[in-house]
């Protein structure tokens, strides 16, 4: 019996997925927040850029490196077996179906429909809203459940909209800034104290990282890619490039459109005033279509890694029922069982943003405890880089058919990222990332009641309806 994803996808349908689950909603409701924590000044807003850039590309590079040795089912959950064994792989896994993959598809869906309430002047915030939001989540899971070929033409073709709006004020903003001189006093500009800790530097990359976030989750399509041991380190790197290029020539472009503090008062509409400055009133409400366009194409993306997560695990005999969700359809070969019970924990961070998050610490009208209001979209990333660690550190060890350069410097330099990336969290957050950890380890302890060994060099079967 066949027990494998067809190759459905091509090197094209992995560079888009990489660039379209990291050019999202971030790098339009993010950057207000970096000029914030910046004072203003361009040149530490493109450090924090840049910053967060390099730690993607340096990762990218070491786990590209693993992509060309290693193809099973789900690329991260491999490279952490292939690292620490299977109960580590089986914990990396958990916590990427039960948190991660679920916490940023909720957050796209959460962004996209904010911007939509904005573009047909419903309340944001309010039961509208939450309602759209979970439409939108309810329809990327239909579609890269029961058709992922579509989702792949979806993540393509979102992908290349996504980029319009970025590209017109990067290439414009940047001319138009560099004649009407706006450009350079943003470099030279400071209009606001900063008193966080490096000049606003760390929190701006706490921040900032979501708008970077989703791209190790192409590696959840390595079986379903043509030629992956090629095709995937190749989709990791050029794809990391592209968005840390396009991220930066954006934080630029607004300088042209914007000064330095009417970025600052703009708040989450920057898009629509930055756009509305270079190309009229209709452009600045028409990019609001754009931004709608682009969040649900990253969920999209995300929606493809959440919809794998438990089959990840199924498929290693691990996890709650894997004969359940180790299930691949013949008629859509999509995991769905798989897909279902992703779109429910997506389903409970979407509760979570809503009646947690804003109205518990932002409205304060609910009385959610401090331990349990952080934002997850930002604190999140503490585990993510503590769990990629130890597989840095055993390409260091095990892979002894690699090059120094390989074998040593790349995952030495991935390594400090990593370290880099969690102090960043620690300094924005504080005793809130205790709390996290606490919530974390209960999750984790929840994943140890639910995990089979496996038997060892035993194949598991996934059955086909």
């Amino acid at each position: 019996m066949d027990n494998k994803f067809q190759k459905k996808y091509g090197l094209f349908t992995a560079i888009c997925m990489v660039i379209g689950t990291v050019i999202g909603s971030g790098i339009f409701f993010k950057a207000v927040k970096v000029f914030s924590f910046t004072g203003g000044n361009m040149g530490r807003s493109l450090l924090v850029v840049g910053s967060v850039g390099l730690v993607m590309i340096i990762c990218s590079i070491v786990f590209a490196t693993l992509g060309s040795k290693y193809e099973k089912v789900n690329g991260l959950v491999d490279y952490a077996e292939v690292a620490l064994g299977p109960v580590f792989g089986y914990y990396v896994g958990w916590f990427l179906t039960l948190i991660y993959y679920p916490v940023l598809c909720s957050t796209l869906a959460w962004v996209a429909a904010q911007y939509a309430c904005t573009l047909f002047g419903f309340e944001t915030f309010g039961d509208i809203h939450v309602a759209i939001a979970g439409l939108f989540l309810m329809m990327g899971f239909v579609i890269s459940g029961l058709s992922p070929k579509m989702a792949g033409k979806l993540q393509i073709s979102t992908t290349v909209i996504k980029l319009i709006p970025l590209s017109l004020m990067a290439v414009v903003g940047t001319v138009a800034g560099l004649i009407n001189g706006m450009t350079i006093d943003a470099f030279t500009t400071t209009v606001a104290e900063v008193t966080s800790a490096g000049g606003g530097v760390f929190a701006g990359v706490t921040a900032f990282a979501f708008a970077y976030e989703g791209w190790i989750i192409a590696t959840s399509i390595n079986s379903e890619l043509q030629d992956a041991k090629k095709n995937l380190p190749k989709a990791l790197i050029l794809g990391a490039l592209f968005c840390v290029g396009i991220y930066m020539l954006y934080f630029v472009g607004l300088s042209g459109a914007l000064s330095t503090s009417e970025i600052l008062e703009a708040g989450d509409a920057l898009p629509k005033i930055a756009f509305s400055k270079l190309f009229g009133n209709v452009a600045g409400t028409l990019v609001y279509v754009f931004i709608v366009i682009s969040c649900l194409g990253t969920m999209n993306g995300l929606i493809m890694g959440c919809c794998r997560g438990m089959f990840s695990l199924a498929a290693r005999g691990m996890g709650p029922r894997p004969d359940v969700y180790g299930e691949v359809s013949k008629k859509s070969d999509m995991a769905a069982n798989s897909s279902f019970i992703g779109m429910a924990f997506a389903a409970f961070w979407l509760f979570y943003w809503h009646f947690c998050f804003w109205d518990g610490q932002i409205m304060k009208t609910t009385n959610v405890p401090a331990w349990f209001n952080w934002e997850p979209d930002e604190i999140v990333i503490i585990a993510l880089y503590a769990f990629y660690i130890p597989m840095f550190i055993s390409v260091m060890v095990k892979e002894k058919d690699l090059k120094p350069f390989q074998r040593f410097v790349m995952p030495s330099l991935a390594i400090l990222s990593c370290l880099f990336m969690i102090y960043c969290t620690i300094v924005s957050y504080g005793v809130q990332c205790w709390y996290f950890l606490i919530f974390l380890a209960v999750v984790m302890l929840i994943g140890a009641v639910y995990r089979i060994p496996p038997k060892e060099k035993t194949p598991i079967v996934h059955k086909k309806k």
